[in-house]
């Protein structure tokens, strides 16, 4: 059965564009939460034992709460539906349950004990609760979501996941693939200081490039990779040269390759998007029009 409602058929998918989770879907949350503990769907990692012996019947409910907290050290338990917790915390509460989901088998009924001897499907029981905070974020716009396995994904907007999307580094240097590479996939990260991290090994990879042609010295060398992206002399060589005075201007001024006082830090995610791909999209003409893609 499809889970999209009539306004998503009628009028789209609303944008994935907020990383907070704010006072509305965590109260979702907390209830898919606090309704899983009660029917014991969290029994797959912390089952409760029949008091007879006659095997599980339900979710540990101290267990998980002991674990919850040494796991994810900054939630105060019990959870509040009025307190909202950082959208950080909150994706770690999220991961943490996913690992301990399991959809309830119920077996024999227990009369003395008044309860079901359990077991427990655990890809039924992830599935569904991927599924439903999935639907929680995508109703309410936030740019996040998990994956199959329950783990917390970055939804990026459409040009960024497009550029990001080609796949093969191959520049001949072991240390530029493993720069690129790193700095593509610590981007998808949803904590914003793990894409500060991405940027500054993409700046990393800018200067690393530059030398990757033969030449006597690294200037002669950046031209002859600049070169081999616009003819010499032409108005495109000119713009795409102002491009690499200007990035290398930015690496500099801003905190990204250097952490001097004077140096201004980044701190709205979508100014970081934005200086991200920018830089992305010049590595990626570089890497093309040398030969040095796959």
């Amino acid at each position: 059965m499809s889970a999209d409602y009539f306004t998503d058929r009628e009028y789209g998918k609303r944008p994935a564009v907020s990383e907070t989770i704010d006072d509305r879907v965590w109260g979702a949350i907390y209830a898919l939460i606090d309704m899983r503990i009660g029917n014991g769907a969290f029994g797959f990692r912390f089952p409760a034992q029949c008091p007879d012996g006659d095997g599980p019947c339900g979710c540990d409910k101290q267990a998980f709460a002991q674990f919850l907290q040494a796991e994810v050290p900054w939630v105060n338990w019990p959870l509040s539906r009025s307190e909202v917790p950082e959208t950080p915390i909150i994706l770690d509460v999220l991961e943490f349950c996913a690992r301990a989901v399991g959809e309830p088998i119920l077996g024999s009924y227990h009369s003395y004990h008044h309860h079901y001897h359990m077991r427990w499907d655990r890809d039924d029981g992830l599935a569904t609760f991927v599924a439903e905070v999935n639907l929680l974020f995508q109703r309410n716009g936030v740019a996040f979501k998990l994956d199959a396995n329950g783990h917390t994904q970055r939804i990026l907007p459409q040009p960024i996941a497009q550029a990001l999307g080609w796949t093969m580094f191959r520049t001949g240097d072991s240390e530029t693939d493993y720069l690129l590479e790193y700095a593509r996939s610590h981007f998808l990260s949803p904590k914003i200081d793990d894409r500060r991290d991405a940027t500054e090994k993409l700046w990393d990879a800018f200067e690393r490039m530059k030398t990757l042609e033969p030449g006597p010295d690294k200037k002669v060398q950046a031209d002859a990779v600049l070169d081999r992206a616009a003819t010499p002399g032409s108005s495109m060589r000119g713009l795409l040269g102002e491009e690499a005075k200007t990035l290398t201007a930015i690496g500099n001024k801003f905190r990204i390759r250097h952490s001097e006082i004077n140096q201004e830090p980044i701190d709205r995610s979508e100014q970081l998007d934005w200086l991200f791909v920018r830089m992305f999209s010049f590595l990626r003409l570089l890497l093309l029009s040398s030969g040095r893609s796959a």
